[in-house]
């Protein structure tokens, strides 16, 4: 339940029209963000065992027991932040291109439509109607995936046929590190990076895990989504590549890259199989909008509104909730038109590039955390709020680079996954630095959420949580990994 709640979770819009975009438009390199399921298992053997002895329900609520409440309200408003330009626009966006695709109408009749609808049924169904779609989601979809891709290179005329009519680029995931989109070592390095925050920090994902019984089960929830993991290359970036393939040959045409999958699905599905795959398709889109909405309702209500008057009532607070939504829905639609400004106009590439600029601080901060029992709530504060900094000058930049020159304009146009690398660096520098020039934690007051302060009775129970069952599937996981890293050098 646990694995599965991971994998439906993380698979949005983005994937179903982003990544398959991706795939059409650039092949292969973009699977290294797929790759992620080893991250996954870092969740289960790094990351889980602390957020389970904090007894925190959210990660800003982890931040304050491991620091202090001022990095708490950071991550609060950061996250709400981070859900309009990483989650609220990219669904609508999404959903915009799915329904003008596959109905022929205008593309912003299609974005509203879909809101309106989602927000009727979630206001009205609540979280049982979120929950009802995204199961069934989940199973028409990759079914769905599947098909196409089966019908797909039936269609090409096979694997091989794929591979020479794609071209031996397009099934490349390394390229040189001169490469302007998708270089090798920020592939490989920055992505690592936006992963822990995604996989490891983002309460998105890890409240699926804390919801286990117990470590070992929570664990093996996040060793069998990190299987699940693995299978978006081969039913979203697989099928892109395959529309690449089918346009080069006159089979299908579509105009910009983000339309693939829907062109897919009316192109190769007989009739009614299309119309359930569609239905999946618009289940998926509106089930991710309706997990935002939930979350955005969530951390406004609990973590800002409640922390500020702790004593409103339940019925106000579901008020609350609903106006907050509204708002951050109306700042996503808002958003639309400056995010296609930023990763050349393709949606996954969008949601990469501005993922690479606001993670590395907060992987920093949770990774040092965890490590070394140094890390200082000063330390994490500082750090949090540098790289803020950094992450909105970038993004600004990107935006404006038209009219930027010299220095200023090399900023705005370092590669996002390398500029994830660097933001990490100056996030570390900055969070060891400040921790060596002030004074060291209390220790007795993070006993057991850091390496340094665990007891031995926290290292026992940890030993007790781990079978060898556990290790044999993460070590095969970690095999199938390097072996698919391996396969696709073009």
């Amino acid at each position: 339940m646990i694995g599965a709640s991971i994998f439906a979770s993380n698979i949005g819009s983005e994937h179903v029209v982003g990544l398959a975009g991706t795939g059409a438009e650039s092949g292969m390199p973009m699977a290294h963000y797929e790759l992620h399921a080893w991250i996954v298992l870092l969740l289960g053997w790094l990351f889980l065992p602390f957020y389970f002895r904090s007894k925190a329900f959210t990660m800003p609520e982890f931040l304050e027991k491991r620091f202090d409440s001022r990095s708490r309200w950071f991550l609060s408003v950061f996250s709400l932040v981070g859900h309009v330009i990483t989650k609220v626009s990219v669904t609508i966006y999404a959903g915009g291109i799915v329904v003008s695709e596959l109905l022929g109408i205008p593309f912003w009749y299609g974005a509203i439509g879909i809101v309106v609808f989602t927000g009727a049924y979630t206001v009205i169904g609540g979280m049982k109607a979120v929950i009802y779609t995204e199961t069934l989601q989940t199973v028409i979809l990759i079914a769905g995936s599947l098909i196409i891709t089966y019908l797909g290179l039936q269609e090409v005329g096979g694997w091989q046929e794929l591979r020479l009519t794609a071209g031996s680029e397009h099934f490349n995931m390394w390229r040189p590190i001169s490469d302007p989109d998708f270089p090798w070592t920020g592939m490989l390095i920055g992505g690592t990076i936006v992963g822990v925050w995604y996989w490891c920090t983002d309460q998105y994902i890890v409240q699926r895990t804390l919801a286990a019984n117990n470590i070992k089960i929570g664990r093996r929830g996040a060793i069998f989504g990190a299987y699940l993991k693995l299978l978006p290359i081969f039913i979203f970036l697989i099928p892109g590549i395959i529309a690449f393939a089918l346009a080069k040959q006159g089979v299908l045409t579509y105009e910009r890259s983000d339309e693939v999958f829907p062109v897919l699905v009316k192109t190769l599905l007989p009739v009614g199989l299309k119309g359930l795959v569609a239905g999946g398709l618009m289940a998926a889109l509106m089930s991710s909008l309706a997990s935002v909405f939930n979350s955005c309702s969530t951390i406004f209500t609990i973590d800002i509104y409640k922390k500020l008057r702790p004593f409103t009532e339940e019925v106000k607070l579901l008020r609350i909730g609903k106006i907050a939504t509204s708002i951050v829905v109306v700042l996503g639609i808002i958003w639309i038109p400056i995010m296609e400004k930023i990763g050349g106009g393709v949606l996954y590439q969008y949601l990469q590039s501005v993922q690479s600029y606001i993670a590395p601080p907060i992987t920093a901060v949770f990774l040092l955390g965890i490590i070394w029992k140094r890390v200082n709530s000063k330390a994490a504060i500082v750090t949090l709020f540098s790289g803020l900094v950094v992450a909105a000058l970038r993004i600004l930049a990107e935006i404006y680079q038209e009219e930027l020159s010299g220095a200023l304009l090399s900023f705005a146009t370092i590669n996002f996954a390398h500029m994830a690398i660097f933001m990490f660096i100056f996030s570390v520098t900055i969070c060891v630095g400040v921790s060596l020039a002030t004074n060291p934690p209390d220790y007795s007051l993070i006993k057991g959420l850091t390496f340094g302060t665990l007891s031995e009775e926290d290292k026992q129970l940890n030993k007790e949580s781990i079978t060898m069952i556990d290790i044999v599937l993460s070590l095969a996981l970690v095999a199938v990994v390097v072996f698919i890293l391996s396969y696709f050098t073009g």
